[in-house]
Order: C-alpha cells, then sequence, then structure tokens
C-alpha cells in the first residue's frame, strides 16, 4: 500500500466549507427574488401613476422580472471552481517544477516550527 504524503493546508487557500457556500448562495438568491418582487410592486404602482415613458418604464420591470428567476438559479447552482481549475494554483505548480530541475536529486530540509512560546 504506498503512502501519500501529507501537505499541510495553509489557512489562506483552505476553501470555505460547504455549509457557508450553500447559506451564500442561498442568500443571493433570496436577494435577486427579493428585487424581482420589487419589480412587479413598481410596474403596477406606475401602473396607477401612470408617469411619462410608461412603456418603458414597463418594459423594464418586465423584463427583470423574466430574466432575473433565470439568473438566480444559475447563480444559486453555481460552485466555487475546483482546486485543479484555479490560475493561481497553475501558476504556482508551474513555478515549482520550473525551479527544480527535473533530474536534480534535492537533500531533504528540516521543515520550520514556529512555536508560541518562544
Amino acid at each position: 500500500m504506498r503512502r501519500r504524503a501529507q501537505r499541510s493546508v495553509v489557512i489562506t487557500n483552505a476553501e470555505r466549507s460547504q455549509d457557508d457556500q450553500l447559506r451564500s448562495r442561498q442568500i443571493r438568491y433570496l436577494i435577486m427574488m427579493s428585487i424581482r418582487a420589487l419589480c412587479l410592486i413598481l410596474a403596477a404602482v406606475l401602473v396607477t401613476v401612470k408617469p411619462p415613458l410608461l412603456p418603458l418604464w414597463l418594459i423594464i420591470c418586465v423584463t427583470a422580472m423574466i430574466l432575473l428567476p433565470w439568473l438566480a438559479v444559475l447563480l444559486a447552482n453555481d460552485r466555487p471552481p475546483k482546486e485543479q481549475y484555479r490560475l493561481s494554483n497553475r501558476l504556482h505548480h508551474r513555478a515549482r517544477v520550473e525551479e527544480s530541475p527535473p533530474n536534480a536529486i534535492t537533500p531533504a530540509r528540516e521543515p520550520t516550527v514556529i512555536d508560541a512560546d518562544e
């Protein structure tokens, strides 16, 4: 059985938890659907008030009411990109590969330990 090398995780590179991702997507969906409801209310108020350029305002409101649910669902189902597709990780990996020659033997060095007691 092969033993996999355990790499330490730097907190700045750690992914957000699934619960945090879901919560942010739910909030985004709720905000977009609230904007849709406000567009419906605004359209009803505009029809009763009859301001100048009423058809233009109604077209804007109706377009928003049609597009917002579609966009809300797309964005609510969207997840952050997987680790292998992130550009920063590709660049870091490429830099590490370019730093070391292909057949070079590098001596193992002691890891740096930062202790709070010192």
